[in-house]
């Protein structure tokens, strides 16, 4: 009888050695990234990151979230009992028991996933992915006979059939591990968590600030990412957690429009030049139009065409609608910024009408080449103050590159109003704004973005305001969260902000629409989902007495106009257009009228042909409603 629980211990220790030459093997493709600070102390908020950060997320779809605790969980209380009566050789029935019933709650999160498995959604990648609950079935069951049978029914061929059970489980966490299988994600994404590229995802730090770009140095060897080991080793680290849920795809509104983007395979495709080889291993779905097996890649190799097409990463709006959806918190718009910049900084490779847009920033301040005298002329009515050195006022409002549009004009106008009678003294850059250079950062070409908000920085910083207001959500978290670590800080508003709350002390009173059709309101990506400002729009249209009917996808989930990233300048063909996509999300809901909140959306859904709803901003509600008695 003694025979059989030595053999287990033996078994367990080694696959012990096995998951620390799978550990040594992965880390040594990670090791491969550029040099990055390792915050060793990170390790011991692991805990409260998986089961406070993490499962945040996770818990976003109930039954995989139950599923995936039970298996997951009890799958580590298991392998801790194990070590602790067959690593230690201690044998006692007690454990035993324990054992088996954390492999009885084990094998049923597993039938739960099995379950999901037998008719999967379409972002569920296959493969080895369907194989991974027989293989941890097999090692549940192992689990559960090793600890529930009497001693004298394991030292025959139930005990080796046990063993043969367990050896099976052991071998998919430790070669397969070794070998990329799908359990490296849980070594990977534990350390992942440690070790994330934006620690300060896990602290106090205000949403925008995380999904601030960071600064590229100008005078580095190299500018941007072209190759998997340019990135930083934590940044493979974090790829190599990904589980191919595929939760990226089902959100990216470029895979939903049908252009060659699917933010699951990019990332795979990113493990894939990281350890070396092709994609033909890959079991998901491919980004549209892109076949599946025909492009590798290899550390030192270059990532863009040969792992990755071009118009992959022009294909992005930067909507970061990957970032809230993934459950192994992965920063892909970083990963794609990053790529974007080198092709930019070193090749010039923005395409379309972006490299036009880039010059014309760099040459005049604007993205369309226009006189920067011109861009307030649709204010010249209006009694509107110019701001002069020396003259303080409370708000100075910018207006950024929709001022430049006469459909946006009227959105402006509006807001103009709404400010006059609130009695907010404010003022306006004239020609003195420039652009932020959001657009060239978005497109990768740090140096204009640079070149750009130093200089409306020097401009800011010889001025007396309290406060910056904006209509661009855009200007906006430029402004508020990307320019502080260039020196520029400043307190920056979003107009429904402010609008919302001069309603809310009074200083403007607001009448009921004269019209009760329904609304529906399209939350702005960078409102929303980078700023978490979702709920001043929706108070002011309860101020209106507005019938608001929501889309199924709204507030942080909601979905992108197509606008952001600088994507209507790469303008990457696909099956639709993603601005149709989101008018069909707006038609389902009945309402009459879209409101929005950004000029970008105003643009992209007020160019969708044929029937819609009409398009208006939030201040143009608001100025029809003032109470002028």
């Amino acid at each position: 009888m003694a025979a059989f629980p030595s053999l287990i211990t033996g078994l367990f220790w080694l696959a012990v050695l096995g998951i620390g030459a799978g550990t040594l093997r992965r880390a040594s493709l990670w090791r491969a990234g550029r040099s990055a600070p390792i915050r060793w102390l990170d390790m011991l908020a692991v805990p409260k990151r998986y089961f406070v950060d993490l499962h945040h997320v996770v818990a976003r779809d109930p039954y995989i979230a139950r599923a995936h605790i039970a298996t997951a969980g009890a799958a580590v209380a298991a392998m801790l009992l194990v070590a602790l009566n067959y690593g230690l050789a201690l044998y006692r029935q007690s454990l035993d028991m324990a054992i088996a019933l954390a492999a009885l709650v084990m094998l049923t999160g597993l039938a739960f996933v099995w379950l999901r498995r037998r008719h999967p959604p379409a972002r569920l990648s296959r493969g080895l992915w369907n194989r991974l609950p027989w293989m941890l079935g097999a090692l549940a069951l192992g689990l559960l006979l090793l600890g529930a049978l009497p001693a004298a029914w394991l030292a025959g061929l139930t005990g080796l059939g046990t063993a043969a059970l367990l050896a099976v489980g052991a071998w998919e966490l430790t070669v397969g591990l070794a070998r990329g299988g799908p359990m490296k994600h849980a070594l990977a994404g534990l350390l992942h968590l440690a070790f994330h590229p934006r620690p300060e995802r896990f602290g106090k730090t205000p949403r925008g600030q995380l999904a601030a770009l960071r600064p590229l140095p100008l005078d580095g060897q190299t500018l941007g990412v072209g190759t998997p080991a340019t990135f930083t080793w934590q940044q493979l680290l974090s790829f190599d957690a990904c589980v191919q849920c595929g939760k990226c795809e089902a959100t990216c509104p470029a895979f939903a429009a049908g252009q060659p983007l699917n933010p699951k395979k990019l990332i795979q495709d990113l493990v894939v030049g990281m350890a070396g080889g092709t994609d033909a291993g890959y079991a998901g779905s491919p980004s549209p139009g892109l076949p599946v097996g025909f492009h590798h890649g290899a550390p030192a190799s270059p990532i863009v065409p040969e792992l990755i097409e071009p118009e992959t990463l022009w294909a992005c709006t930067t909507c970061r609608a990957c970032v809230q959806a993934c459950p192994m918190l992965i920063e892909h718009v970083d990963a794609i910024v990053d790529m974007r910049r080198q092709q930019t900084l070193e090749h010039g490779a923005a395409p379309g009408k972006a490299a036009q847009a880039l010059a014309n920033l760099r040459e005049t301040g604007t993205a369309g080449g226009f006189d920067l005298g011109a861009r307030y002329h649709w204010a010249v009515d209006l009694g509107v103050e110019q701001i002069q050195p020396g003259r303080p006022v409370d708000a100075l409002l910018i207006a950024g590159e929709g001022a430049f549009d006469m459909r946006y004009q009227r959105s402006l106008r509006a807001l103009v109003k709404a400010l006059q009678a609130g009695g907010v003294r404010f003022a306006v850059l004239g020609a003195l704004e420039t652009d932020t250079g959001d657009v060239a950062r978005r497109l990768g070409d740090e140096a204009t973005f640079q070149q750009l908000a130093r200089a409306l920085i020097q401009t800011l910083d010889s001025l007396d305001f309290q406060r910056i207001v904006t209509a661009d959500p855009h200007v906006m978290h430029c402004l508020r969260n990307e320019y502080p670590a260039l020196g520029g800080r400043y307190a920056v508003e979003h107009h429904a902000a402010t609008l919302a709350a001069l309603a809310r002390t009074g200083s403007i009173r607001l009448k009921p629409l004269e019209s009760s059709a329904p609304l529906t309101y399209h939350d702005p990506c960078y409102l929303a989902r980078y700023n978490g400002e979702t709920e001043a729009p929706r108070e002011l249209l309860a101020r209106l007495g507005a019938p608001l009917r929501e889309m199924t996808r709204h507030g942080l989930e909601g979905r992108c106009c197509g606008g952001g990233g600088g994507a209507p300048l790469t303008d990457i063909p696909g099956k639709r257009r993603i601005p149709d996509i989101r008018i069909a999300d707006a038609r389902e809901t009945g309402a009459a009228t879209i409101v929005v909140a950004c000029p970008n959306c105003t643009a992209m859904l007020e160019g969708v042909v044929g029937p819609r709803p009409d398009v208006r901003d939030i201040a143009e509600l608001v100025a029809d409603a003032l109470e002028t008695s």
